[in-house]
Formats: C-alpha cells, structure tokens, sequence
C-alpha cells in the first residue's frame, strides 16, 4: 500500500511538472517584444539584440546610422550574403527610440501624453494590437504620422475608430495612421503602462516635444555562429558599460537563461547604472523573474519523482534474484551456441546437406549477426549470374 501511494504522488508530482514545463513555454513565447528573430527568421538563424542607453550616453541618429553602415560589411566578412532573389528582401532590420511627452490637440480636446519617438522599424520589433489603421515607419519620408492608443483616441475623438484623423503636436497637423490597443494588466502598469501613451517620429519629439535622447536601440540580424549578432552590438555600441546594457532577446527565456538567473537571484535586480528601461524592458524583466520561479518549482517538482524512482530501482535491484554475472554468463551461452550452430550449418554445407540458398535463410532467421552473411549472399549470387550467363549466349546464337 505504502508503495501505491508513493506512486502515485510520484506520478502527481511528474504531472505538475509538465504542467509546469508548458506554462514556462506558453509564457516565454507570449512576449511579442522578444520574438521579432522567430519573426524575421523562420529557420532560427536570426538573432535579436537590444541595447539600452543611459541618458548621459549621448547616443544620436548619426551615430546610429553610422554603426548601420557598418553591419553589411560585417556580415559580408562573415560570410553572410543575400539569397533571396527579391530585390527588396533586408538582411537585418533595426529601430532606435526614445522616451518623452507631447501635447497632442484635436478640435474637440487636448491632452500631455507620454510619448515614444521612434526610428526605423520600431513596429516590426513591437507588434502592438491594431484595432483601427496601420502602422508607419520611422524611415518613411514624411514624419508627420503618429499611432495613438485608445484611451488618446477617447479623450481627442470621443472614439476609438479615428484612423486617418488630424491632430496637431504643438500646432503641427500630424495624421493619426493608426490606434493601439494599450496592454493592460498588473506587471503592464507597474512597467509603465499607466497612462496614455502615443508614437510619433524622433523628429517630431525631438522637435516638438520633450525627448530625453536616443535611449533604446533594437535589431535583428543573422546570427551564423552562437554569439555573434550580440558579441558585435556590445564591441560596436555597448564599449561604455556603466552606459549601455546590452540583451540577447532571442534567448533570454531558454531553460539555460532561467537556470543561470536563478544562481544571481537577489544581486539581479541591483542597477548601478543609470538607465531608465522602458515599458516593455521592464515587462521582459518581470517575466524573467515569474519564469525563474517557475523554473525552480519545475526543478523541485522533476526531482521527487526522480529520487522516488532510483529508490525504487535500488530496492528491485537489491532484492533481484540474479546478478550481473548470471546475465553475462547467460549471454555468453547464447553466443557460443549460435556460433556452433553456424558451424553446423557450414559442416552440413560442406558434405552436401544444404545448398547455399538454405543455409543464407537459415542464418538470416539468426538476425545476420556474423560476418560471413554478406560473403555468402555475394557467392550465391555469382552462381546464379553463372548459371543464366549460358541462357543469354544461346539466345544470341538464334
């Protein structure tokens, strides 16, 4: 009975523990932020990097656009190329951001709203839910453009359905392309998520609002070899490391990533540098930690049925009745008599009992273990070509 119930709590504990395994998974993948490599890449040979600036860094476009001239000719020394015979196709994608406010106005209200003035393919790496509209590009020509969030598109419209709509920032008529859904949720607000937020270009924060400078780079690249796309960001804009932190999004839920957290739990949280994250950094964070805890209950809840099992081995093996060497003296006695039943056979062969057809099925039933099957399938197969050679000569004689 005592063995019944260790048994099954055995099995319950093994069962949380896929339970365990899927939610870690479900979780890590959920966070779109963290999956544009899976996006850009199907066959997982893309990596995506972030990096996040203090404001003292003094990150500035040209900056940024002169480290992305120098990605191509990295990669070309890596022996990466262009397949793809879409002349439009990108090997690598990237955006920059930055944090600040605008007043954004309509005919019917006005509202300070935090603001992300972005750069670049800044959508590609943040897919927010669209409810209305589309997204625009911080490379689009005309930066007149912004994507505002529902509450935004209450408070100027007194609807959410206002894509294509006019606003002004600061008396400059913007276009609303289009309205986000904000993300919303305990871990959203405490990362940020509290309060309207809008996406305009870097120039139209720079400009007309109050930007606190570049301070989010991202991009996704190839990634021939382990290490390379975030080796080469940290050499290229990380050098300053009391002023840059630099992520590997693409693996930053892998079970390695988990199991190594758990070692600096405590000392991570520490920030000696003067970063500020944004929302969706410090939401990342927040589901590193959640999915460190998860991983250690997994750990614990693997480890009893585990420890449960080798002490039910330990147990069987103590009180088996036979012993290694009666295997091994059993498979020694099986082996000599299938070597002095192929002797046998080659004998009966040799006097003329059975002919070389018989004596290949006969070994074949033994599971072809010896060598001189294949010689013998090769010799009869000789005389059997031997024997139809004359028939194809007759022919040719008629």
């Amino acid at each position: 009975m005592k063995k019944i119930v260790l048994g099954i709590s055995g099995g319950i504990s093994f069962l949380i523990f896929l339970i365990l395994l899927v939610t870690t998974n479900y979780l890590g993948s959920s966070q779109s932020s963290q999956g544009a490599a899976g996006r850009w890449s199907s066959d997982g040979g893309a990596s995506q990097v972030s990096c996040f600036f203090s404001v003292d860094a003094g990150v500035t476009e040209d900056r940024i656009i002169e480290f992305e001239h120098t990605v191509d000719s990295a990669l070309t020394e890596a022996s990466v190329l262009q397949e793809s015979e879409n002349p439009g196709a990108r090997l690598w994608a990237d955006a920059y951001s930055a944090d600040g406010q605008v007043t954004i106005s309509s005919d019917k209200a006005s509202l300070s709203a935090d603001a992300i003035g972005i750069g670049g393919d800044f959508f590609l790496f943040h897919p927010l839910k669209l409810l209305y509209g589309s997204y625009f590009s911080g490379n689009d020509l005309m930066q007149d453009y912004c994507v505002i969030d529902e509450d935004a598109a209450w408070q100027l419209f007194g609807s959410n359905d206002v894509a294509g709509m006019m606003v002004t920032i600061s008396g400059i008529p913007h276009i609303v392309t289009g309205v986000v859904e904000r993300p919303s949720g305990r871990l959203e607000e405490a990362a940020g998520l509290d309060s309207t937020v809008v996406y305009v270009s870097y120039r139209t924060l720079t400009e007309l609002g109050e930007s606190n400078g570049i301070n989010h780079y991202e991009i996704v690249m190839p990634n021939p070899i382990t290490g390379f796309a975030v080796n080469y960001i940290r050499e290229q804009l990380g050098a300053d490391e009391r002023e840059t932190e630099v992520v590997e999004n693409t693996t930053r839920y892998s079970l390695v990533t988990r199991l190594k957290m758990l070692t600096q739990f405590g000392t991570r949280s520490m920030n000696g540098k003067a970063i500020i994250y944004p929302y969706w950094e410090n939401i990342a964070r927040g589901y590193e930690d959640i999915l460190a805890l998860l991983t250690l209950f997994e750990l614990l809840f693997l480890l009893y049925p585990v420890i449960l099992g080798l002490v039910f081995f330990c147990i069987w093996w103590k009180h088996k009745g036979w012993t290694m060497k009666d295997v091994w003296n059993k498979l020694k006695d099986l082996a000599e008599r299938r070597v002095e039943k192929l002797r046998e056979n080659r004998k009966r062969k040799k006097n003329g009992e059975i002919d070389d057809s018989r004596l290949l099925e006969e070994l074949e039933k033994e599971e072809k273990p010896f060598r001189g099957i294949r010689r013998l399938r090769r010799k009869h197969r000789k005389k059997e070509k031997r024997k139809e050679e004359p028939e194809d000569g007759e022919n040719m004689e008629e």
